[in-house]
């Protein structure tokens, strides 16, 4: 939806946060090619707010790509033909202070790519930093979640789990979504007979997903400026021996 005009205050009066990175990634069905994404239409507006106060921002659809399924770094190791993980999602993730998952409802669940995105992120989990910590300490991730059934709170709560127990930090309120009517109807952004879009005009969505957009940005800045998590109790050097 088009930004409010309080997320364009808050945009116009922001703190500084250039200097930090975030990349989001949807994980709906349908690759550009084939049909528009309900769920990137919300996710562009958390990328506004971003881009707005100075974070900058990639965006991936992962349909449009060839992950391989699997749990090493690199599938082709392990016999596939084409894996776009490590050449393309890793390099632009492991830069990044925020990570962004967006994902549409279907069965209540997160999209089998979704699924797909944190598996392969538990795959790299078993990296370190140089103080011996784990490879996403120091990041921070939320996630965005849109569809015609309930799901959202469920969902927010499978994505931010496996974030935070492979190492992300989450901030308050890191999850956003909207849905519509139970059964068939409009999706996310749909235009309807009277010319408006579907979720245009909810107030709630637009709260949550401002509110989560910033605490992003706070806590990749906090940590940022202090260097990451603390090195102390944390640290796999410490068990080397």
């Amino acid at each position: 939806m088009p930004l409010n005009a309080v997320q364009e205050k808050l945009i116009a009066n922001s703190p500084d946060f250039s200097g930090v990175k975030a990349v989001f990634v949807n994980t709906t069905l349908k690759p550009t090619s084939r049909a528009k994404s309900h769920t990137e239409d919300l996710m562009k507006d958390s990328i506004a707010i971003m881009e707005g106060c100075g974070v900058e921002v990639e965006y991936l659809r992962a349909a449009d790509f060839n992950i391989a399924f699997g749990m090493s770094p690199d599938m082709r190791e392990e016999g596939a033909e084409r894996d776009d993980w490590p050449e393309i999602f890793w390099p632009k993730i492991r830069a990044a202070d925020i990570l962004v998952l967006g994902t549409p409802i279907w069965l209540g669940e997160e999209s089998s790519i979704c699924r797909l995105i944190i598996e392969r992120l538990y795959s790299q989990s078993g990296q370190t930093n140089e103080a011996g910590q784990y490879i996403y300490y120091g990041k921070t991730g939320g996630a965005i979640v849109t569809g015609n059934e309930d799901g959202i709170k469920h969902i927010g709560m499978t994505v931010t789990y496996a974030l935070q127990h492979i190492g992300f930090m989450i901030p308050p309120q890191a999850d956003c979504g909207w849905i519509g009517e139970a059964g068939p109807g409009p999706s996310y952004g749909d235009e309807g007979e009277d010319g408006k879009h579907a979720g245009y005009d909810s107030t709630f969505t637009a709260k949550n997903l401002t509110f989560m957009t910033f605490n992003l940005m706070h806590t990749a800045k906090m940590l940022k400026d202090a260097g990451g998590v603390p090195v102390y109790g944390n640290s796999g050097h410490e068990w080397e021996n």
